[in-house]
């Protein structure tokens, strides 16, 4: 089933697909080295915990349990977006079954991976912290700090791959030139699609850094080819899609749901966001004092970009305060008039594309307040989706290398040949 929907996810000429029924087939993920001990993967009693939750979702559960007893930890945090908190429990009774250590649910909100919140898990003294659902944007060796560990899982959810292969070709004629994306959950699957559809279409997986191949966010999505036909998204929502149609917005963009077995085409009103942003860029510009807000919902906050901020707005003499906030409300900002005339947020992007005309002040996000002082830069035609790019178009991001200076790579030391004769050996 193909549907055609606009931006406000209204429907509009439903078109029904008939096919031949999907054939039969058994897709095999790559093999992987098997690093868990045997004891913990034939427990039965752990098997049969594992059978209280979803077939289809992999959280890892047998290496978890490893890890725990591995580290030795005696208490360990749980924390999971909300689509993934109504497994929670479940997997809390089967860690302290298995391992005996307690076992914390942190429910604050989880938007994505920038809200991995090791600062809250290291202040109750948590030693281990399970992030699920997001790929590791904010490495392993910034987080695994003072006595605390971090272990991500994507939680890999399987998919009716032979529907959404039937559904690509049914759709779209061999040879074209198409973009294959996905939240972490189904980047395997759309590995598996590329690898099956190689020879009858061009099929690519774009990449932005640090992210995997084919894996999007909703603030950092890659610029894809002028010569790419379309783009497949896998995956359900919109947040995620319109990241990437922002930033390729004449780029034909079409939506696999695996839960309901759709696809969509979805379209994203390009033009009205870039005036709504133009319009916020413009008011700011008469603004004599802005508020700098500092994003502390998990490592949503860059330190960096905050400084890069400030430095811009005392170069054009302009006054400012910096606010710290878990989430931002246009009613709390709005306690701060009329000191406060414009606010830029180092939090989430989206909040000021998708909510900042509905907030009384202009609400900014860092690559707009390097506008607001170019006056003759013009209308904006072009949306860049770089937030956590390190190839980002600017240093108003937290991985551009003049606010996160990339780690060197390790030398390996030299070592002496022991054979001091034999001047024709292979290490010299």
């Amino acid at each position: 089933l193909l549907l055609n929907r606009n931006m406000s996810g209204d429907v509009a000429g439903p078109v029904t697909i008939s096919g031949k029924p999907p054939t039969a087939k058994r897709f095999t993920a790559p093999r992987q080295v098997q690093q868990v001990p045997p004891e913990i993967l034939d427990d039965p009693g752990l098997k049969a915990d594992l059978a209280k939750l979803p077939s289809n979702y992999n959280f890892e559960i047998p290496k978890t349990v490893w890890r725990i007893r591995q580290l030795g930890v005696r208490v360990v945090a749980l924390q999971m977006p909300e689509g993934l908190a109504l497994y929670a429990c479940t997997i809390a009774d089967i860690l302290e079954a298995a391992t005996g250590c307690e076992v914390i649910v942190m429910g604050d909100v989880t938007y994505g991976a920038c809200c991995i919140d090791d600062f809250t898990a290291r202040a109750l003294g948590v030693g281990l912290l399970v992030h699920y659902g997001h790929s590791c944007l904010i490495p392993v060796g910034e987080t695994s700090q003072g006595g605390l560990r971090v272990l991500y899982v994507f939680v890999d959810i399987q998919v009716d791959l032979q529907h959404l292969l039937d559904s690509i070709r049914l759709n779209f004629s061999p040879g074209q030139h198409i973009a294959l994306v996905s939240t972490i959950q189904f980047v395997a699957a759309i590995q598996t699609v590329k690898r099956e559809l190689s020879e009858q279409y061009s099929l690519f997986l774009p990449q932005s850094k640090p992210l995997s191949p084919g894996e999007i966010l909703g603030c950092t999505s890659p610029r894809l080819p002028a010569d790419t036909d379309a783009l497949i998204y896998v995956g359900d929502g919109r947040f995620h899609i319109e990241s990437i149609m922002i930033g390729n917005p004449r780029v034909p963009a079409f939506k696999y749901d695996p839960y309901s077995k759709k696809l969509t085409s979805e379209h994203y009103d390009f033009t009205a966001m870039c005036h709504n942003r133009s319009r916020s860029i413009q008011t700011a510009r008469s603004a004599n004092c802005f508020g700098l807000i500092f994003g502390t919902l998990g490592r949503q906050g860059s330190m960096g970009v905050l400084k890069k901020l400030q430095e811009l707005l005392e170069r054009n003499h302009k006054k400012h305060i910096v606010v710290f906030m878990s989430e931002i409300f246009d009613r709390k900002l709005q306690l701060f008039e009329p000191e406060v005339d414009a606010w830029v947020q180092v939090a989430c992007p989206r909040l000021s594309i998708d909510w900042g005309s509905f907030f009384k002040a202009p609400l900014l996000t860092p690559a707009e307040l390097q506008m607001v002082f170019q006056p003759d830069s013009g209308p904006l035609t072009d949306y860049p989706m770089d937030y956590y790019a390190t190839d980002s178009s600017g240093p108003w991001t937290p991985n551009h290398p003049q606010v996160k200076p990339q780690r060197k790579p390790k030398t390996i030391p030299q070592i002496p040949c022991s054979n001091s004769t034999a001047n024709n050996c292979t290490c010299k």
